[in-house]
C-alpha cells in the first residue's frame, strides 16, 4: 500500500457511524438532561422543555437568511480588485475586454 492510498481515520464509513452515534447519544443525554435540570428562568417560555435548542436553531436560520439578503447588495464581482489596480481608465478596456471573452492588460506588459 503506498502512501497515496493510506485511508485517514474519517475514509472509513465505520468511524463516520461511530462519530455520529456518539453525536446523537450525547444529543438524547443533553435533552434528557433538560428535564431533569432546574433552571432559574425569567420568562416562563424559557422552562419549556427544548426551548434553547429550538430557540438556537430559529437563531441560526434567521442569521443565514440576514446573511442570504445583505448578500445582494454586499457581493462585489469577481474581477473587483483586478480593476481597480487597472484604474479607473483602464477598467473600461478591462470590461470590454471581458465581454469579448479576451484579456486585455490595457497594452502593458506584465513582467
Amino acid at each position: 500500500m503506498s502512501t497515496g492510498d493510506k485511508q485517514d481515520f474519517f475514509d472509513k464509513p465505520e468511524n463516520i457511524r461511530r462519530i455520529l452515534r456518539t453525536f446523537y447519544g450525547i444529543c438524547a443525554l443533553l435533552f434528557a438532561a433538560d428535564f431533569l435540570v432546574h433552571r432559574h428562568t425569567e420568562h416562563g417560555w424559557e422552562g419549556l422543555p427544548g426551548f434553547y435548542p429550538l430557540y438556537g436553531f430559529v437563531g441560526c436560520v434567521v442569521l443565514v437568511i440576514i446573511a442570504k439578503w445583505m448578500r445582494t447588495f454586499l457581493m462585489r464581482p469577481a474581477d473587483y480588485y483586478e480593476r481597480l489596480e487597472l484604474g479607473t481608465e483602464d477598467s473600461t478596456v478591462a470590461a470590454a475586454a471581458e465581454q469579448s471573452g479576451g484579456h486585455s492588460n490595457g497594452g502593458q506588459e506584465h513582467v
